[in-house]
């Protein structure tokens, strides 16, 4: 790993995602344990399948990351501006609760996990996601561009699909709170 300081645009990604990563825990937090493993409703995660999803997107994510820069060093890393800032692309878009979303086959939860092993599985997620971060610190990570599946938030660079995980995390964070309320009521 790199010994050199941290770049400014890494250590603001990390800040990011480790808050988001704070907010989850603490709205876990929030519900009884009992109630964890309970759906609020037939059609709706329990919790701790919510976490398994979490760490499922993840790895799905850290899986194409790798296979873009990998495309991206074949074919030899585009070029980027250090002084041009990434377009603007308001992520927050991901919080909006009332556009539904459904997850892909492949990251659905199984409902296998216990409380331990979905946070056991999250967090190992999110050391690789660092990980491969701080390995990409100095790239022209801008130049790599993918469209999201959903149209709504349109075509990230590389840098904004990392951000893309910690608002991911945080619209279920706040999915976690509407159930823990339902359960709870």
């Amino acid at each position: 790993m790199n010994s050199s300081p941290m770049h400014p645009r890494t250590a603001k990604l990390f800040e990011h995602l480790d808050q988001k990563r704070a907010a989850l825990r603490a709205a876990v937090d929030e519900i009884p344990p009992e109630l964890r493993h309970r759906r609020p409703a037939p059609e709706r995660w329990s919790t701790i399948e919510i976490l398994e999803h979490l760490a499922r997107v993840e790895r799905r994510l850290m899986y194409m990351f790798n296979q873009w820069l990998a495309e991206a060093r074949e074919k030899g890393l585009p070029t980027e501006d250090p002084a041009d800032p990434s377009p603007a692309v308001n992520l927050e878009i991901v919080l909006n609760r009332g556009y539904k979303v459904t997850a892909s086959e492949a990251v659905q939860p199984k409902g296998e996990l216990d409380e331990a092993a979905a946070w056991d599985d999250l967090e190992e997620a999110r050391r690789d996601l660092k990980a491969l971060i701080q390995e990409t610190e100095g790239l022209p990570l801008g130049g790599i561009v993918r469209p999201h599946p959903n149209p709504v938030i349109g075509t990230l660079n590389l840098y904004q699909w990392f951000e893309f995980v910690g608002w991911h995390e945080a619209r279920h964070t706040d999915q976690i709170r509407e159930d823990g309320a339902r359960l709870q009521s």
